[in-house]
């Protein structure tokens, strides 16, 4: 146990990390996109990107640390990271668009890397501790999300053109994830090579707790991605200055990972599924905040109940996706969980930025609506399943 609270506490430093430079580049891709692109309806064509680079990376990311181990994939994924954040700042002091593009889904390949952090203290983990090591390395994104904003506010003009410092300050940021994966002593889960002989993906994707888990999971974050995306532009255009920006997508991090301290103890009290309900819930809210005005504290309300919307159902899916497969089949498993998120995630990213422009924010949060409602459905449905047969076993 003592070993996994340390690699716990390490992944939680790499997640802190991982999100100061995921939210410094959600806080400022587009609006660097919309500076420099001529078509200016491109503006989130780069956050796209990144996100494409994560869901083209997921699958492939879980399948080298099956061969590799955990360590030294995740020791991978911050080089790319690194290259990325080098390229990134070459095109912003050039201002060429297209390479600036280019450098996003090498940075969306450190972030594919980094998703597998929660899952790494989960296979440590006891059972009763799987729910609490995974909120509590995703806890570490709160330190991200304090940081990530300042690091942008703060370098914005620190030298020319724009946001030139805010880019090569990532390069900094991944050298420091690498150095602390280095520390990671994560041994090889019992019965990752021994035991049941694994089944295909097609029969460990059929079943009810892995749609669930999936679905759910891939909705709340495309929800989150939608409205996050579109949310700086859509201050702009409102006439809010970057500062107010700034301050709300700080919240809304916030919103994101702070819940994290508890949502484990939650899900062991009241059980996973009703915290994915309550999570779904906050989504609701979420759009009934942001559609009834444009004032900061609008945009503030909205984009932190996203926040704590997309941990309940995030953190919820994550915990019942490891109901639904052996430890030799979890590669696999959390690979196409991870490439059906950010697939429908990079799906969402795009929409904003076609979205706000085209239509306005309120138009954005009535396109979160179906896709709220798709994930109600589906873990109202499994409970109620589970609620009529309550012996049914919930684990392969």
């Amino acid at each position: 146990m003592e070993s996994a609270r340390r690699n716990v506490w390490l992944l939680a430093c790499c997640q802190a990390l991982l999100l100061t430079n995921a939210v410094t580049l959600i806080a400022v891709s587009s609006l660097v996109g919309y500076a420099i692109a001529a078509n200016k309806s491109l503006a989130t064509m780069p956050a796209t990107l990144y996100t494409i680079g994560v869901a083209i990376t997921a699958f492939p990311a879980s399948m080298w640390m099956k061969r590799v181990g955990r360590r030294n994939g995740f020791l991978t994924g911050t080089a790319f990271g690194m290259v990325g954040a080098v390229i990134a700042t070459l095109a912003v002091a050039r201002a060429d668009f297209v390479l600036f593009c280019v450098s996003m889904p090498i940075m969306g390949a450190y972030n594919a890397f980094g998703q597998y952090y929660r899952f790494a203290a989960a296979d440590a983990a006891t059972t009763d501790f799987k729910a609490k090591a995974i909120s509590f390395v995703l806890a570490g994104g709160l330190a991200g999300g304090i940081i990530g904003p300042e690091v942008s506010r703060h370098t914005r003009e620190l030298s020319q053109p724009e946001y030139l410092a805010t880019f090569a300050s990532l390069i900094v940021f991944t050298f420091l994830a690498m150095a602390i994966v280095s520390f990671l002593r994560i041994p090889e889960t019992a019965g990752d090579t021994a035991g049941a002989p694994p089944r295909p993906l097609r029969e460990i994707a059929r079943q009810p707790t892995f749609i669930v888990a999936v679905m759910v999971g891939a909705l709340g974050y495309a929800v989150m991605n939608l409205l996050m995306t579109a949310t700086p532009l859509a201050m702009t255009f409102c006439g809010h200055p970057y500062d107010a920006a700034a301050f709300v997508l700080a919240s809304h991090v916030i919103g994101m990972f702070a819940p994290s301290f508890f949502t484990g103890s939650l899900i062991k009290r009241f059980g996973v599924l009703q915290v994915m309900l309550a999570g779904v819930a906050c989504l609701c809210a979420c759009v009934g905040f942001a559609v009834s005005g444009q004032a900061v504290m609008n945009f503030w309300w909205a984009l932190v109940l996203l926040g704590v919307g997309w941990n309940f159902t995030y953190i919820g899916g994550s915990t019942l996706l490891t109901e639904t497969y052996r430890p030799s089949e979890k590669a696999k498993a959390q690979g196409a969980n991870e490439i059906t998120v950010f697939g429908v995630q990079a799906l969402s990213s795009f929409s904003a930025g076609v979205l706000v422009n085209s239509a306005g924010w309120q138009i954005v949060n009535y396109a979160a609506v179906p896709m709220i409602l798709a994930a109600l459905g589906a873990a109202a449905w499994l409970l109620a399943a589970r609620r009529r047969n309550p012996g049914a076993p919930s684990a392969p």
